[in-house]
């Protein structure tokens, strides 16, 4: 077959797909707008969530039960100065920290006076569940109260000695934050945006990817189309085309609403926000596994039956975009490992958290990951073609 066939049988395949596609018009506008509409939309929520407990944890008063309340007057309207309130705590306050009756409770040493007029170390305790989030902005805010007040009494005891307060701290330690203002803001993302436009890459096509091989067996269609005069690389060519135009479409809109929901977001939500240039970036990046996605579901529905049987597969090829984003949390890396960028999942992972983050990659990065990327991805579209040579194809379930 000359190539000018090839490519003409390839376009004809891939119109006829995208044509029968549309007109399953609800199909079509929900595998291509759920995503992008849903998930900036569920973002703004934590994000106004997250700064809601942030600021009502922060400035609200908050009333704490202590136990021993009667051994350290001062220190109880120190932190009545600072809005939070104190009361005895009942003798069950373990209890109930433990029950989530209360989030925190401060108990008192029984000889927190007698060494406090010792000058010695007093100790009090701060009760908590730390397995629970609930409390962890309240602890966090006494915490830093309390080591103030002991950081206060401290120099006063010195200077009363006529002693200079800076003795006893020989060090003062700072740290120069070298992150750029882009991997300041980025943080929210680097987590959560590699994993979602990883996942929604990979499988953003595979409604198309099924129904073009596995839905067609499933309802007689498939047969005439594969006794036509088309090769069947052509005809796999064609339909994978359709599905990968139809996961660049689908990440486009997800890349445009996060950039749209970033304007009207506030706080921690406008860290979506990611530059025109980056996202063509992020368009690059993911476009290689939008066709390893595509060609590896299209392998897999050559081998179903039917359409539920080719679905029964996306739960998963779901997880396979998370394994990376759940090492690197176990096991963080440095993107600078050359080898890192020719794995599947990890090199989208670590080239998605550069873009975020404002960082430009290396040549030999790109390339890398190009290559190894562009190979797996014509190695899965020889087998999905050896599947289609395959005679049982042509029987319909």
């Amino acid at each position: 077959m000359s190539q000018n066939h090839f490519f003409s049988s390839l376009f004809t395949v891939m119109r006829k797909e995208w044509r029968d596609f549309y007109r399953d018009r609800r199909t079509f506008f929900l595998s291509l707008l759920v995503a992008p509409l849903l998930y900036p939309l569920m973002f703004l929520g934590i994000g106004k969530l997250t700064q809601m407990r942030a600021e009502t944890q922060l400035d609200k008063n908050l009333d704490i039960p202590v136990v021993g309340i009667e051994q350290a007057p001062n220190l109880m309207k120190f932190l009545a100065s600072y809005g939070i309130d104190t009361h005895p705590a009942p003798t069950d306050i373990e209890a109930r920290v433990r029950a989530q009756q209360e989030d925190l409770a401060l108990a008192l040493d029984p000889e927190f006076a007698k060494n406090w007029h010792a000058g010695k170390p007093a100790k009090i305790d701060i009760i908590t569940d730390t397995t629970r989030r609930n409390g962890d902005v309240k602890v966090a805010r006494v915490s830093k109260i309390l080591e103030g007040y002991g950081g206060s009494v401290g120099s006063m005891r010195l200077l009363i000695r006529g002693i200079n307060p800076g003795i006893a701290a020989p060090l003062s330690v700072g740290t120069r934050d070298m992150a750029t203002p882009e991997a300041k803001n980025s943080q929210f993302m680097s987590i959560l945006l590699p994993m979602i436009l990883t996942i929604f890459a990979f499988i953003g096509g595979a409604h198309l990817a099924m129904d073009t091989t596995a839905g067609e067996r499933e309802r007689q269609s498939l047969e005439p189309l594969l006794a036509t005069p088309a090769s069947r690389s052509a005809l796999v060519g064609g339909k994978m085309l359709a599905a990968v135009a139809l996961g660049l479409l689908s990440m486009l809109l997800i890349l445009v609403s996060f950039k749209v929901s970033a304007t009207l977001a506030s706080g921690m939500a406008k860290q979506m926000d990611v530059s025109f240039m980056a996202m063509g970036k992020l368009l690059l990046t993911l476009l290689p596994l939008v066709i390893i996605g595509t060609a590896l579901i299209t392998a897999l529905a050559a081998g179903a039956k039917s359409m539920k049987e080719a679905q029964s597969h996306i739960m998963w090829l779901m997880m396979l975009p998370m394994l990376p984003a759940y090492g690197l949390m176990a096991y963080p890396l440095k993107d600078t490992a050359l080898w890192q960028y020719a794995v599947p999942f990890l090199s989208q992972n670590q080239l998605i958290q550069k873009v975020t983050r404002g960082e430009a990659a290396s040549i030999e990065q790109w390339a890398m990951y190009l290559a190894s990327s562009l190979t797996l991805a014509a190695v899965l579209w020889a087998v999905a073609v050896w599947r289609y040579k395959q005679e049982k194809l042509a029987i319909s379930a």
